[in-house]
């Protein structure tokens, strides 16, 4: 039985093929950013109040105009079927088991239309734009036809970082699967690439619109018949020109620390974003989050949900769609427990003056 999230990843780190095991967990560069997403929690602590009732925690939420059982949601992540045979469709059920929010990677290994078959449940799409505006309006107008609540624009990734791993065992999608939103013409098939680089790094040059701006925002915006969020805000000044732009939401995000190394951690700017978009917009946050008090803490700091990546890849490989469940009923007993101990009823309870710098604690 595994005891916390860690656990899951120590197990794919014993039985998951090299090929993907590094594809998953590598960052950018010397994956700085990547401790640092975990690191930077650790620095922050719980200021719990106390004679508070919580004989009773909920942990309800709403996620935009959703209700969900949690403010724990899936991130996108790519490829997820080189963890697990059913890939996508059994992280999509796990969610709609725990009634909660999943975020299908453009670059998934099971189509949009087969994951919205597979689940009734709360799904966004991920959303790159390619070169070919074609296929971007393609994928957006097949999210929504396909019932998909809102579109998360990733904005960081004009090229894909450079990730040391992926480069020295030349990543390559096996053979038998495919980037399945994509006909052969959109070169859906990620093969080996030349030497000194990745097959994905290949496929994002080859692909991927490097002149991406603001004006790509509001084209985006003029297709799509649902929210649209931006993914990949770090900044104030770019949480501002979110707001000014139109859009429904942000997404603090350094994509895992896998695109620029060296990048603050998103616990650690979360609250500039947050103070910046002066309630005008949510605010989300993805990278580094482990712990039930570590999404106590974004909480308390101005998100209104948190997105799990590779917590879910790590649980899917070990057992599929029960493997997520399992994972997502392990940390939300961890928030809910967080949340009774530091006073906390319901989501709405957590406030700002509830998390502290660390360096703060009297020395005893």
């Amino acid at each position: 039985m595994f005891a916390c999230l860690d656990d899951f990843e120590r197990h794919a780190e014993r039985t998951l093929d090299r090929n993907a095991l590094d594809y998953y967990r590598s960052g950018a560069q010397d994956m700085v950013t990547v401790r640092e997403n975990r690191r930077a929690f650790d620095r922050l602590c719980i200021r719990p109040r106390v004679l508070r009732d919580v004989s009773s925690v909920s942990t309800v939420t709403r996620l935009l105009d959703h209700s969900v059982a949690s403010p724990i949601c899936i991130a996108p992540t790519a490829m997820q079927r080189m963890a697990h045979p059913e890939g996508e469709l059994a992280t999509a059920r796990a969610a709609e088991r725990r009634a909660t929010c999943m975020v299908l990677s453009s670059w998934s290994t099971a189509s949009i239309e087969d994951v919205a078959h597979a689940s009734a449940g709360l799904k966004w799409l991920q959303l790159y734009v390619y070169k070919d505006r074609e296929t971007t309006r393609r994928l957006i107008e097949r999210a929504q036809d396909s019932g998909f609540a809102a579109i998360a624009l990733t904005v960081d990734t004009p090229e894909l970082g450079r990730r040391l791993p992926d480069i020295r065992n030349r990543f390559r999608l096996p053979p038998h699967l495919t980037m399945a939103n994509f006909s052969s013409a959109d070169k859906a098939q990620v093969g080996g690439s030349e030497e000194g680089n990745s097959g994905l790094a290949a496929y994002v040059a080859s692909q991927i619109d490097p002149s991406l701006s603001w004006a790509d925002v509001a084209w985006v915006k003029s297709i799509a018949r649902v929210p649209v969020l931006l993914k990949g805000i770090l900044t104030a000044e770019d949480a501002r020109l979110a707001v000014q732009a139109g859009v429904d939401g942000v997404i603090v995000s350094n994509h895992g620390g896998r695109q620029i190394d060296s990048v603050p951690s998103t616990i650690a700017v979360l609250e500039e974003v947050f103070c910046a978009v002066n309630g005008a917009i949510p605010v989300f946050l993805d990278g580094g989050v482990r712990r039930g008090t570590d999404v106590f803490k974004a909480l308390a700091l101005g998100a209104r949900a948190v997105f799990l990546g590779r917590p879910v890849l790590w649980a899917l490989h070990y057992k599929g769609e029960d493997g997520v469940t399992e994972m997502l009923d392990l940390i939300n007993e961890e928030l809910r427990l967080a949340m009774a101990l530091a006073g906390c009823a319901s989501i709405a309870d957590i406030t700002r003056q509830h998390v502290g710098p660390l360096a703060h604690l009297p020395r005893l």
